[in-house]
């Protein structure tokens, strides 16, 4: 069978980093005995510029990769992505048909990615043409997320001007043949029954050696590796830091940061080797997440599972259900320096390697996205 994957957004393993969903998706793909085409845009999200592949990167056999002309935006939020996404849509709407008169083989099966909405649209569209079957998968809560980010006190006028984009999504959901998503959260956003959960899954590697490095009387090493973006509340985990001498703050990630001093240390964009190297000199890893955020299991918080650190959270729901079960971090209350301390110092308690076991029972990629694979082939 051909499978299409469409997803302009996600990291690919030729630039650098660690292979996120969509990559270990095809992957398992390929492992059933599928042919696979990855859609992407030609511009990296995460680094606002051009993707730069490795020049040794070679996609494997079977999986073809199409780069889709994408306009280029400075911020995550704004008018300028809003464009680009509607841009980006209609070329890759283009393109797809345009191969297929080719005479590239036409798809059964669609995966596409919510968000965009705009290409999840173009994704029903394009599969009731060629006569495939279409997989919605919910990576996060569009519209919703931006209506958020406005000030309180003009959410309403914000839910009008994004009505247009809700209105789409909720047909992407309600026209889909399937519909999956990262996190139990979006059942409800998605208005289907049938939804089906698979978590974000990472590539386990070894297990880190389990030793009681955490609580060192002298410090406790943080780490935060991802956005810089108004989703994350930096500022309340920077308050921590300066105020307790004992802690020590490592930032990884794109766009500005300015509060660096001796005990706050910014790295930039790391690639995935020296990530991980940073993760393994670090106690805990931190999902510093604003008090309204509708994300439920974010990349990050995975990716700490997998480096055994303990983690610090303030994600309620599902984030904190699992730190919970597992024992292998604490949550805080979003915003408040003073809670988020009191939970690094429960977390500062743990053993090196806590963590691991969530993630070996979790978030898996091979297990997630396999299973993932069967039931979207699945006729029932």
């Amino acid at each position: 069978m051909v499978v299409w994957i469409q997803n302009p957004f996600d990291n690919l393993p030729g630039e650098g980093f660690r292979k996120q969903r969509y990559w270990m998706m095809a992957e398992a793909f390929l492992r059933a005995g599928h042919r696979v085409v990855y859609w992407t845009g030609d511009f990296s999200h995460a680094c606002k510029c051009a993707r730069r592949f490795d020049a040794a990167f070679t996609p494997p056999p079977g999986l073809e990769l199409r780069l889709v002309p994408t306009a280029p935006y400075r911020r995550n939020v704004g008018i300028a992505r809003i464009a680009s996404h509607r841009r980006y849509a209609r070329t890759w709407r283009g393109m797809a048909l345009a191969a297929v008169r080719s005479g590239a083989p036409a798809p059964s099966l669609i995966v596409t990615s919510v968000p965009t909405v705009s290409a999840a649209s173009v994704a029903l569209a394009v599969g009731r043409r060629l006569g495939a079957r279409t997989v919605a998968d919910v990576q996060d809560a569009w519209p919703e997320s931006f209506e958020r980010l406005a000030p309180k006190g003009f959410r309403t006028i914000a839910r009008a001007l994004l009505y247009p984009l809700a209105a789409q999504a909720r047909r992407v959901y309600r026209e889909a043949d399937v519909v999956t998503g990262v996190c139990d959260r979006y059942r409800g956003l998605t208005g289907r029954g049938d939804y089906m959960r698979a978590y974000l899954g990472a590539e386990l590697g070894a297990r880190p050696e389990e030793k009681p490095v955490c609580g060192r009387a002298d410090r406790i090493r943080l780490v935060y590796a991802g956005g810089l973006g108004r989703t994350y509340d930096l500022g309340t985990l920077v308050d921590a830091v300066e105020a307790n001498g004992d802690f020590e703050l490592d930032v990884a990630g794109f766009g500005d940061f300015r509060r660096v001093s001796a005990r706050v240390r910014f790295h930039g964009r790391l690639p995935d080797g020296r990530l991980r190297a940073l993760f393994a000199g670090a106690d805990a890893g931190v999902v510093p997440m604003a008090d309204d955020s509708l994300v439920g299991v974010p990349n990050k918080f995975i990716d700490y599972a997998a480096a055994g650190l303990a983690i610090v959270s303030s994600l309620g729901g599902e984030s904190a259900d699992l730190l919970a079960k597992y024992r292998c971090g604490a949550t805080y209350r979003a915003g408040d320096p003073v809670s988020l301390a009191a939970a690094v110092r429960s977390a500062a308690e743990l053993a090196r390697g806590v963590s691991r076991t969530m993630c070996e029972r979790e978030f898996d990629a091979v297990k997630i996205y396999d299973d993932y694979v069967n039931k979207v082939c699945s006729d029932d």
